[in-house]
């Protein structure tokens, strides 16, 4: 049997993936769901359930080391063994930096979006190369072309970025693959839950979202790039363009990044 952890798996993109997951693999896959809420998880939790799968609700907080060790014993303890962990648990933030009074959210921010993937991968990691299993790195755009107004945030995605590149080549003969995933502009309430410039709920979101991917194609793209090992899953033709042209024309994605995000939140 597949096992299978997913943070960030009580609503949004986690959510379907678990779901998908248990749609393609039904009595073969085992998902271990991890995230704040256990009433949420225990939702999703249901609907795998209907499909086939096994479930374990694991509410943790990844911004805390000792809860993302404690998912990992647990999944070990219930299933003997790790296939796949996906890394999806985050946070987003929208604030001109200069609007910042304290920086501390943005320790806190880095502490979930970075240190979170961190914590469990460590954890997880003789479990995943017993298996010769993957890992799944769920970082955004902003991981690879900066964002006005989401300084916070890019920087957690960047560092995801070159942590995942790194851990991969190291990984290179042990068996384990790490896939890293970079959404664009995703129809979820990510972005209305993150931080404000006063380290408070958003309560909306600073970009553009006409035309957002649903989540459910954002899940079926990050699946099958895990099931085929894929290094990147770069899902946009904007941002594949984005990639290709920071190399050769870093002033125009400075314009296209700008252009991305509302008027009312553009630097004053």
């Amino acid at each position: 049997m597949r096992v299978v952890v997913i943070t960030g798996a009580s609503d949004g993109i986690g959510a379907e993936m678990a779901r998908r997951i248990a749609a393609k693999q039904g009595g073969g896959v085992a998902l271990v769901l991890a995230a704040r809420s256990r009433e949420a998880l225990e939702s999703v939790a249901g609907a795998c359930d209907a499909l086939g799968a096994q479930t374990l609700v694991c509410p943790t907080d990844v911004g805390v080391q000792a809860q993302c060790v404690a998912l990992i014993d647990a999944a070990v303890a219930k299933f003997g063994r790790i296939d796949v962990l996906v890394n999806n648990a985050g946070r987003s933030a929208q604030a001109l930096f200069e609007d910042v009074a304290d920086l501390g959210w943005y320790e806190e921010l880095m502490r979930i979006n970075l240190w979170g993937s961190v914590w469990c991968t460590h954890a997880a990691l003789p479990h995943l190369k017993a298996s010769r299993g993957s890992i799944v790195a769920v970082s955004s755009l902003a991981g690879l072309v900066g964002v006005p107004g989401r300084t916070a945030y890019a920087a957690t995605k960047f560092a995801m970025t070159g942590f995942f590149e790194a851990l991969r080549i190291e990984l290179n003969g042990a068996g384990v693959s790490v896939t890293t995933a970079y959404p664009g502009v995703v129809a979820t309430k990510i972005r209305h839950r993150g931080f404000n410039a006063a380290g408070q709920q958003a309560g909306s979101s600073g970009l553009k979202e006409d035309g957002a991917m649903t989540v459910e194609e954002c899940a079926r793209l990050i699946v099958d790039g895990m099931n085929a090992r894929k290094r990147d899953v770069v899902m946009t033709l904007q941002g594949k363009a984005g990639r290709f042209l920071k190399l050769v024309a870093p002033g125009l994605v400075d314009k296209l990044a700008l252009a991305a995000v509302k008027d009312d939140v553009r630097p004053h």
